[in-house]
């Protein structure tokens, strides 16, 4: 099984686990007639799902953690993207650049059983596809997340900037 095979069948679980009402991090939500408040720590893995479906390479993949009516606004593009096709074309360039990324800084606000914030900065490291030569991009970044009909969360608005001091 190749890398990127791997890497998919990864995320294709993590999507199952949190559409049946449990999070990466193992911890199960309530079920609707339960519904409970997610964790901080539930919250955190989210991000770790999108950062593994970048892994993947294949944009769709990345746009399905995206509601349908998700607005974007990406670290490397002044283009607000505000429905799927124009989030799948971001990625779609976006991924050329391998990028990898890791959280320097999150503050979690849970607001309800369905709704949280995940506000912070974290590192993506880029990678020329040209040259090879790599790159730090240093962002700030907000995930607004929501549970959708079905149970699954998925990311309603994101924002991710370069650092202005960096």
């Amino acid at each position: 099984m190749t890398r990127k095979t791997r890497i998919r069948a990864a995320v294709v679980t993590a999507t199952a686990v949190v559409a049946a009402g449990t999070f990466a991090a193992g911890a199960a939500v309530a079920g609707p007639k339960e519904a409970a408040k997610p964790t901080k720590a539930q919250v955190l893995s989210l991000f770790d799902g999108w950062n593994a479906a970048l892994e993947t390479g294949d944009p769709e993949t990345v746009a399905d953690l995206y509601a349908k009516d998700a607005v974007l606004l990406p670290t490397v593009s002044n283009k607000i993207r505000t429905d799927r096709a124009g989030i799948v074309d971001y990625f779609e360039h976006f991924l050329a650049n391998k990028p990898a990324g890791k959280k320097v800084t999150s503050v979690v606000k849970v607001l309800d059983d369905n709704s949280a914030i995940d506000t912070g900065a974290y590192d993506f490291t880029l990678t020329d596809p040209e040259t090879g030569e790599q790159r730090v991009v240093e962002a700030r970044y907000t995930y607004e997340y929501e549970k959708q009909r079905n149970g699954e969360w998925k990311i309603v608005n994101h924002h991710s900037s370069a650092m202005p001091e960096g």
